[in-house]
């Protein structure tokens, strides 16, 4: 049986990713999302080993110094999210296809690591404004929470071009075709 590939989905918050991950996951594309591990307390109703793999700190330390992670990134002072290889080698080893929603730098780390088994999508807004606008009009954040996000995306949009395709996500119904397209033509 041959192993699976690496489907890297990468984006600014607000953008859309895990709206079309989601679509993704209810098509036959042989897919399986990668659970990513993290530090931080479950949130009510979710469940270790299903939204994420909830460790300690001390424990999350021990994966990076021990090599256990493809990816790995400090998001706040303490607070950790990755990626462990045993995960994608689970998935891989079934012969389906990993699907990742990463971090911007993440991703291009695990495309370094992958090359040519892994595909590196970044979904991008139609601009900074438009997030911000989609931002505001969900009415879940601060307008401060907001500007730190909108100032994030910037930056995060900046590294768009280490990617293999942008899709940019103005209508989405368009993005998650395009996106659906692109994943098909990499997975033969």
């Amino acid at each position: 049986m041959a192993k699976g590939k690496l489907i890297i989905i990468s984006a600014p918050s607000g953008c859309g990713k895990s709206t079309i991950i989601n679509e993704l996951l209810k098509e036959d594309l042989n897919l399986e999302f990668s659970i990513s591990a993290t530090n931080r307390e479950p949130r009510r109703g979710e469940k270790n080993g299903i939204n994420y793999y909830f460790i300690s700190l001390d424990e999350f330390k021990k994966a990076i110094e021990d090599g256990e992670l493809v990816e790995y990134e400090e998001v706040y002072p303490g607070r950790f999210y990755g990626t462990f290889k045993k995960e994608i080698d689970r998935i891989r080893n079934k012969g389906k296809n990993v699907i990742l929603d990463i971090d911007v730098k993440g991703g291009i780390n695990v495309k370094k690591q992958f090359a040519d088994d892994a595909l590196s999508i970044f979904i991008e807004p139609p601009s900074v404004e438009t997030l911000r606008h989609r931002l505001l009009s969900r009415g879940t954040d601060s307008v401060e929470s907001i500007n730190q996000r909108v100032d994030k995306a910037s930056y995060e949009i900046s590294f768009s071009k280490h990617f293999d395709k942008v899709i940019i996500n103005d209508v989405l119904k368009d993005a998650i075709n395009k996106t659906r397209g692109v994943i098909k033509e990499f997975i033969g």
